[in-house]
């Protein structure tokens, strides 16, 4: 919070001195594309939190820190964007909001991965896709799984009726409800996808083992009507 008071009062008295752009606080971080985000609600995915950025710029890495023993996520992230100038909006304006109850810490960063650790963030570029990397809507949808796979689910039921408050009583003027909205629609649907594999899966397991039985069946019956023809010996003459 202290970090987040200190931004505010940076601009605060920029503003009140009218100091322009180049003169801004902000000059000193024109080396770096980076920014750190701090207080990260621990259920939001890479994908999430590019989708919150990238309303400021267009990110082109990300690095969502992760507890190596469970995979889930430890609330903090480092972002880069494509054009450096991102970076001031995304500080100015991110920083302090308030996203599924936790405040955000937005802050400009000179990030590097350690050279004795390997990185574990993911490049979004265009020219990572051409070369066969993962696209930002492929890591979306991955990521989406690895949330479902470590978080605790809840009914798509329990779901539609949190989705139902949200839209009635959540305050109309808060910017970031239409990306609470979308968000809970997507916990809806991808709980209705792991549903709906289940059932299929479960049908088409008892599909298999009914087959199998009618043709085990089948084989026995096949048995009974042509019983193998005996033999004959050696010593034996035919009639």
């Amino acid at each position: 919070m202290n970090s987040i008071r200190k931004i505010r009062e940076l601009n605060l008295r920029e503003l009140e001195n009218g100091i322009s752009p180049n003169a801004s606080w902000h000059v000193d971080y024109r080396d770096t594309a980076y920014i750190y985000i701090g207080g990260l609600p621990t259920e939001l995915t890479e994908g999430d939190v590019v989708t919150i950025f990238s309303q400021y710029g267009e990110p082109t890495y990300i690095n969502l820190i992760r507890d190596k023993e469970t995979g889930k996520s430890r609330g903090f992230a480092f972002l880069k964007y494509e054009d450096q100038r991102s970076t001031d909006l995304a500080v100015d304006n991110l920083g302090g909001a308030v996203i599924l109850g936790r405040t955000l810490n937005v802050d400009h960063t000179r990030y590097k991965k350690k050279a004795d650790e390997p990185d574990e963030g993911h490049s979004l570029t265009k020219e990572d896709e051409v070369e066969g990397s993962d696209t930002e809507e492929e890591l979306t949808e991955d990521f989406s799984q690895e949330k479902l796979k470590y978080d605790t689910k809840q009914p798509a039921c329990e779901a539609e009726q949190e989705l139902e408050k949200l839209q009635q009583n959540h305050d109309d003027e808060d910017p970031m409800k239409n990306y609470f909205i979308q968000e809970k629609k997507d916990q809806i649907a991808a709980e209705l996808a792991k549903n709906r594999k289940k059932s299929a899966k479960s049908h088409r397991d008892r599909h298999l083992h009914s087959s199998s039985r009618r043709s085990n069946r089948k084989r026995e019956s096949s048995k009974d009507r042509h019983p193998r023809r005996r033999s004959k010996g050696l010593g034996e003459k035919n009639p």
